[in-house]
């Protein structure tokens, strides 16, 4: 059991202000009562993919169990002379009493269909907004760019070394716990092991080399003092020349006569194909066939694709800045949009346009069924519903393009599954969080379960999510219904 990651810190008023000014304007329009449902979802896999990860899911129930407003909140909102001083006293007493449903932490997710959905007050609603968007968006994007680096080493680890290089204190803490989600074997944030058991790794640096008079001197004092895990970073002056004879000659003088192996070499600069091979021949001539080479710099799926098509002689690799910082997309794009309000007791679905086909939303309280290949277990497709619907997977099903409802694939011999699961009922939490390690092997069976042709880095099949035809129907409705609603006519 890892301590209270938010154990301390006051996260009440992490939010959008306009959260606020928008909670005071229901609660003073007798509106605090109103239930609404909102869809988080996202609208692009990044990097052009072909699926994303879902993660920070334990991070949002622990902020909504933890979410109060204290003296010192109300008295900042009070001296900000805007809000009503019964919605101040409402806040001093505030805890949420909503329910929330979710796609459990580590799926294989797609664009378009709701991760979480609340159903809640539209204060309680729209106060959680802020903290779910920031937490699911952050983790969820490098879980994903996470298991793009994995998939791209073919089954050799990675580690992720990029807490130098994030974008705050956060970013690399729970970056290093969504990066272990998404398949890496350990982080260089210590704080990340203490808090969520993410294993910490790592050996020196540069400066330890430069502090000694000699770089063979380095390594003989680095593996005396750790004979039962000795990694050499090789390239301070020179790798061929200095680096690999100088491990070689630590490897035979120290640790072979104490019975040890020198563990591995890694290379952090230079031209990392053509230094592992030659590494990997003196390694070999050396006896040390068994010797670990090790790359980092710079390293992202892409150029580890390269350096492995290229016949580098590696082993495993350590990733920085372009996976704790997802820099070649950083932004995962989750949004929160309001789906539908109650009329007395009433469901009634609500809508979002615009001119940005993209841009508008699926309105209802709904759910998401993955629909599976009874004999491969393969995931076929995604189908978006209304909430009292249900897929009968005794018959076939047909499911059809969203746009070019012309287009349609009967699927027979298949199962089907509710992806979201309850997290909170009346504001209580019903969600047993499974442990990090089970999350990250959940993640994985899932991955490995997808079809290749979604897992191409380059023009990934897109994976089909379509609405039901009741849903379908209903979101054409609403199209008609508010497109014309001001007075405009359609085109003759």
């Amino acid at each position: 059991m890892y301590h209270n990651d938010f154990s301390g810190r006051k996260l009440s008023m992490l939010m959008d202000f306009y959260e606020l000014t928008m909670a005071n304007g229901y609660f003073s329009n007798g509106m605090k009562e109103d239930i609404v449902y909102f869809d988080m979802f996202f609208r692009k896999n990044p990097d052009n993919g072909g699926f994303s990860i879902v993660a920070g899911l334990e991070q949002v129930i622990q902020y909504i169990k933890e979410l109060k407003f204290s003296e010192d909140d109300i008295e900042f909102l009070r001296g900000k002379k805007i809000f009503k001083e019964e919605f101040l006293q409402y806040l001093k007493s505030f805890k949420f009493t909503g329910d929330i449903y979710a796609i459990p932490e580590g799926t294989p997710v797609f664009p378009g269909e709701p991760l979480i959905t609340v159903r809640a007050k539209a204060v309680d609603a729209q106060l959680i907004e802020t903290m779910l968007l920031l937490t699911i968006n952050h983790q969820s994007l490098i879980a994903t760019k996470a298991n793009r680096i994995v998939r791209a080493a073919k089954g050799r680890p990675i580690m992720e070394f990029g807490a130098r290089r994030s974008h705050g204190y956060d970013s690399a803490i729970y970056g290093g716990r969504a990066a272990y989600i998404g398949g890496v074997m350990g982080t260089a944030t210590t704080l990340a092991d203490e808090m969520f058991g993410v294993p910490a790794l790592g050996t020196m640096a540069h400066s330890w080399v430069q502090m000694f008079e000699t770089e063979y001197e380095s390594f003989k004092v680095y593996a005396e003092n750790y004979p039962d895990n000795c990694t050499l970073l090789i390239d301070t002056y020179n790798v061929i020349k200095s680096g690999i004879p100088n491990a070689v000659r630590v490897s035979r003088e120290v640790l072979e006569p104490m019975g040890k192996r020198l563990k591995g070499v890694r290379i952090d600069s230079g031209d990392i194909a053509y230094l592992s091979k030659k590494c990997r021949e003196m390694l070999n001539e050396a006896g040390l066939t068994d010797c670990d080479i090790v790359a980092s710099n710079s390293l992202d799926e892409f150029i580890i694709t390269d350096l492995l098509d290229q016949g580098a002689k590696l082993d495993s690799f350590g990733v920085g800045e372009r996976l704790i910082t997802a820099k070649s997309e950083p932004v995962f794009g989750c949004v929160y949009k309001l789906a539908a309000v109650e009329k007395e007791g009433k469901i009634i679905p609500k809508i979002k346009l615009s001119e940005n086909e993209e841009k508008i939303t699926n309105p209802g309280y709904k759910k998401v069924w993955r629909l599976y290949d009874k004999k491969t277990h393969n995931p076929i497709a995604d189908v978006v519903t209304m909430s009292h619907e249900v897929i009968d997977d005794t018959k076939p099903y047909t499911i059809f393009d969203e746009i070019h409802v012309w287009k349609k694939k009967k699927i027979t011999n298949f199962y089907a599954k509710n992806l979201q699961v309850p997290i909170f009922i009346n504001g209580e939490c019903v969600y047993d969080s499974p442990s990090l390690d089970e999350i990250r092997l959940y993640c994985k069976n899932q991955v490995d379960n997808l079809w290749g042709e979604v897992k191409r880095f380059t023009n990934p099949h897109s994976y089909y999510v379509d609405l039901s035809a009741e849903l379908w129907n209903c979101k054409q409705d609403l199209i008609n219904q508010f497109s014309f609603k001001d007075g405009a006519q359609p085109i003759e």
